[in-house]
């Protein structure tokens, strides 16, 4: 088990950050990665977002799903979905769809939303994406 487990970090590229290793693939050039300029909502149970540690590791801030938190103690929402804007979570967004719409509620990190256009461009093309995956309207 040791032996495969050396074989595969050799295939691996690797960095040692903070305290922490990380492996990437061998064959990525994470130093020319660009991370898009999209908005993009992350479910609970995206594997880096119920990762906690990882997650508080990687953007600064602690994240909990409470959905199975009584409503007096929560603090982000029910199904409260990570924000991720470019390489950061910027915040997080409630959805629910009342009489048909999109109804959308936001916290951010930082107390406000980020001051770009194109964060106002691209979290209303995610909500698009979003009423489309649904099948509702605006």
């Amino acid at each position: 088990m040791k032996n495969a487990l050396q074989r595969v970090k050799q295939r691996l590229s690797h960095a040692h950050v903070g305290g922490v290793d990380w492996f990437w693939p061998a064959e990525e050039d994470v130093a020319r990665f660009e991370s898009p300029g999209t908005v993009r909502l992350l479910t609970p149970f995206d594997p880096v977002v119920w990762d906690r540690d990882r997650f508080e590791l990687l953007w600064g801030w602690l994240y909990r799903f409470e959905a199975y938190t009584p409503a007096p103690k929560r603090k982000l929402g029910y199904y409260a979905m990570p924000l991720l804007w470019r390489d950061r979570v910027v915040g997080w967004a409630n959805l629910s769809v009342e009489k048909g719409r999109l109804k959308s509620e936001f916290g951010y990190v930082e107390s406000r939303a980020p001051y770009d256009r194109s964060f106002k461009r691209e979290l209303a093309a995610e909500l698009d994406r979003m009423r489309f995956f649904l099948s509702i309207g605006s």
